[in-house]
């Protein structure tokens, strides 16, 4: 086995901060650094068998001027906890804290029929808004004297960098018949992300109905909304269109897929983790050739990512625990293989240099694109894909549009999986 790509990160831009140059990294997640540094690690490769050199990656296919990976080799996808949005609403077990079900009304629980008043503590924020750990309160009263249970919660930010907010105030009085053992409380590992718009919301009911299942959702963020959807949502996609997108699609005559998906040690369904990444696309049908509906093998590992956010806290008792703003990405690749960015920008640059190459990351969309040119320039005219011989292709937008194979597969994928899914703005991906 040999590692050809490594990402961390977990943060995304606003939709005011997307740049029509393509010149910003919007979607820094670590699966999402993972899977574009392969697709630079992916070029140089096909680079290599375009100029005649030994490739021990990919083989002459029997259409022209196409590429298909060499026998026995696969992809294989690790991440170190499961990916945000829906394969990680998981439920959870009877020894984990159990958030407490939402509060419908807050003026309802004013005052008591014993005169009591239930009191919810207001969340103070932190340290730049940022709000306290999770703390949990559980006190109950003589049920002889006025029949009261009370749970507070107080926000936690959840694995997606979101805050969850899921609580406050349950009252149950004398003759309710309400149960009130513990498994009554039994709730759900929720996700920061949000739903997409037009589509099934959240219901936010107590426990496991507090989300809903199987839904698109976009990645969460302070401030304004991102567009980026959420790394459960793009893995299923990359299932049915692969991972390789549509430009290299021009030069491979099948899709690439993992094989196999790995989760770390870490709070895991594997029910869940299939619903969310296969079973959602599964009924998939009408896809041309060169695409099918992958089913990867999905496995947990049982060690844990030494710098989680779980041993991170475990370790740091003192002080507020936030993810790191940067991005890091390394790929096997021989020219500049390490790339860090924050804010969708390369890190540490000035102001000054905006707009210039100095400030751009390795993996925005620009670079790739430029990337893929040097491609196409290196190709012998003779072995150029067909797709690939028009003389009316000229920018991101209109490369994209002409590997028409691949766009077929996503039209029947949205069509009959995710018709929901945001469409791109045509604007933002005219560049040259």
């Amino acid at each position: 086995m040999e590692v050809v790509s490594l990402g961390t990160g977990t943060k995304c831009i606003g939709k005011a901060a997307m740049s029509p140059a393509g010149d910003v990294l919007n979607d820094s997640h670590a699966e999402v650094i993972a899977r574009r540094g392969c697709i630079r690690y992916l070029i140089q490769e096909l680079h290599g068998a375009v100029s005649g050199r030994c490739n021990s990656l990919f083989r002459p296919a029997d259409q022209g001027g196409k590429w298909r990976l060499q026998p026995g080799v696969s992809f294989l996808l690790f991440t170190s906890h499961t990916p945000c949005g829906d394969a990680s609403i998981i439920p959870m077990t009877d020894s984990e804290s159990q958030p407490c079900p939402p509060v419908t009304s807050v003026s309802s629980c004013e005052e008591t029929d014993g005169g009591e008043k239930l009191k919810r503590k207001a969340e103070e924020p932190g340290e730049r808004g940022k709000f306290k750990l999770h703390r949990l309160e559980e006190k109950e009263t003589k049920e002889e004297e006025t029949g009261q249970f009370e749970f507070r919660t107080y926000p936690t930010e959840t694995p997606d960098g979101d805050v969850s907010v899921p609580a406050a105030v349950t009252e149950l009085r004398p003759g309710d018949s309400a149960d009130v053992s513990p498994s009554r409380f039994r709730d759900v590992h929720r996700t920061g992300a949000k739903c997409v718009p037009g589509g099934p919301v959240d219901p936010l009911h107590p426990g496991p109905r507090y989300h809903s299942t199987g839904v698109l959702r976009v990645k969460p963020g302070r401030g304004e909304p991102t567009l980026s959807l959420s790394c459960s949502d793009k893995l299923a996609r990359w299932g049915v269109l692969g991972f390789q997108g549509a430009l290299l699609s021009h030069y491979l005559e099948e899709a690439l897929y993992f094989s196999t998906v790995v989760v770390g040690k870490c709070p895991y369904s594997q029910k869940v983790l299939d619903r969310a990444l296969v079973t959602r696309c599964s009924h998939v049908s009408g896809l041309p050739d060169g695409f099918s509906v992958c089913s990867p093998l999905l496995l947990q590992s049982s060690l844990e990512f030494p710098f989680s956010q779980n041993q991170t806290e475990l370790q740091h008792r003192a002080g507020r625990i936030s993810p790191c703003g940067a991005a890091i990405s390394w790929c096997n690749v021989a020219d500049q293989p390490l790339d860090v960015t924050a804010n969708g920008y390369k890190h540490g640059v000035t102001k000054k240099v905006l707009g210039t190459p100095k400030a751009r990351s390795l993996l925005c969309k620009l670079e790739l694109f430029h990337s893929f040119l040097s491609l196409v320039a290196a190709t012998d005219p003779s072995a150029l894909p067909d797709s690939l011989r028009s003389g009316e292709l000229h920018t991101y937008w209109d490369y994209k549009q002409a590997s028409q194979s691949y766009q077929q597969a996503w039209q029947q994928l949205r069509q009959q999986a995710f018709p929901l899914w945001p469409r791109s703005d045509r604007n933002l991906l005219l560049f040259h």
